[in-house]
């Protein structure tokens, strides 16, 4: 059994399945949609999106997990938005888990063109949420032109960019706690 507080905000199954406006115009959609994600991005674009991952958690704490994926699940879509799906892979990764409560989730759905950044409760105090904002609408305006190799290298590298902020001074004993390798679903 799990004591809640008011400050507590954990993310577990129950939390994941509370319902957005359940919408069957949605659902349609992702049931409709082409998978096609692997198509949107080689493995020479995978390469690249690590080798930016890479670049970006150089000097700070941060971690950054980026999941593309192409349409939400089926049997979830009817119940669940791109930002409730966002949370729930936040906590199934363990984005959360990270030494310095600095992981940063970049979910990029493809289907709805919708952009998600989650960060973790070490940084969300110290960040603007508007930093956030614009960095989603940068790389949801790159899709639309259909660089999607350059969208998701440019919004990595502008979190990389908050972080190194957020995060002044440099750790020399820093190890990597989340795989850089953009994780591809649907």
């Amino acid at each position: 059994m799990v004591t809640k507080t008011e400050s507590t905000a954990i993310v577990t199954q129950p939390k994941t399945e509370q319902t957005h406006q359940p919408s069957f115009k949605r659902w349609l959609k992702h049931f409709l949609y082409m998978p096609a994600t692997k198509r949107y991005f080689s493995k020479q674009d995978q390469a690249a999106i690590a080798q930016a991952v890479t670049e970006a958690e150089h000097g700070h704490i941060g971690e950054i997990q980026v999941v593309i994926e192409g349409y939400l699940p089926v049997n979830q879509a009817y119940f669940q938005n791109t930002r409730m799906r966002a949370r729930q892979l936040f906590a199934e990764l363990g984005v959360w888990d990270t030494e310095f409560n600095s992981g940063v989730l970049l979910y990029i759905n493809l289907c709805e063109r919708k952009v998600e950044i989650v960060i973790d409760r070490g940084i969300e105090q110290a960040t603007e949420q508007r930093a956030w904002k614009e960095i989603c609408q940068k790389i949801i305006v790159q899709l639309a032109q259909k660089q999607f190799r350059l969208a998701v290298i440019t919004g990595v590298k502008d979190i990389g960019e908050v972080l190194n902020q957020f995060y002044a001074q440099s750790l020399q004993d820093k190890s990597n706690e989340l795989a850089n390798h953009p994780i591809i679903l649907g």
